[in-house]
């Protein structure tokens, strides 16, 4: 489904207020986009996840000040292309080890089935599908949906745990909400 310019707008205007509908309208149509062009430069699905984040993030923190002339579609790129650089600056500053896709896939495949005390109340509750579900994600969403959730933390707490931006913590949990709907979706 196309969504008209005059929809961006309408959700530009309200995310300009503060709604966080419009927010996860913009994040959701414009994901894609970013990722995509992140994925095609650094090659790497973590990489190009983080600095999309890092873009959302930005984009959401300065929203006031964008300008409708212009297509927002390319502001958030040229906001990613400079997260990007920055990336490449902290990278080359930093030591970093690159894994393999399979070296990847080895940690993926590797999952915890032993139910803990708390997984059998849990169970009792119709609650272990979704336990299941949340470990299907990437660790990085795993750990944002349990300290929101489970732990009841606030955004400020869960910023000051993992050591991010109070707007990257946003974005993120925004993201693991999205992809955990889809995987509870597909089972």
């Amino acid at each position: 489904m196309e969504i008209k310019k005059e929809q961006i707008i309408i959700q530009i205007q309200k995310a300009k207020e503060g709604s966080q509908t419009a927010f996860r309208f913009l994040l959701n149509h414009f994901w894609g986009s970013v990722y995509n062009y992140q994925l095609k430069h650094l090659q790497n699905d973590n990489d190009a996840e983080d600095i999309t984040i890092q873009t959302f993030s930005k984009a959401f923190d300065r929203i006031s000040t964008f300008d409708e002339k212009y297509q927002f579609k390319t502001w958030l790129i040229s906001i990613s292309k400079n997260v990007y650089i920055d990336y490449l600056r902290k990278k080359s500053t930093s030591i970093t080890t690159e894994t393999t896709k399979n070296q990847e896939a080895e940690v993926y495949a590797v999952i915890d089935d032993n139910p803990t005390p708390e997984d059998k109340i849990i169970t009792e509750q119709n609650l272990a599908k979704l336990l299941r579900d949340i470990k299907k994600l990437k660790p990085k969403y795993q750990e944002i949906i349990t300290l929101r959730f489970f732990n009841e933390l606030s955004y400020k707490e869960i910023s000051i745990q993992i050591q991010e931006p109070m707007s990257n913590v946003k974005v993120k949990l925004l993201r693991a909400k999205k992809l955990l709907a889809a995987i509870i979706e597909r089972s």
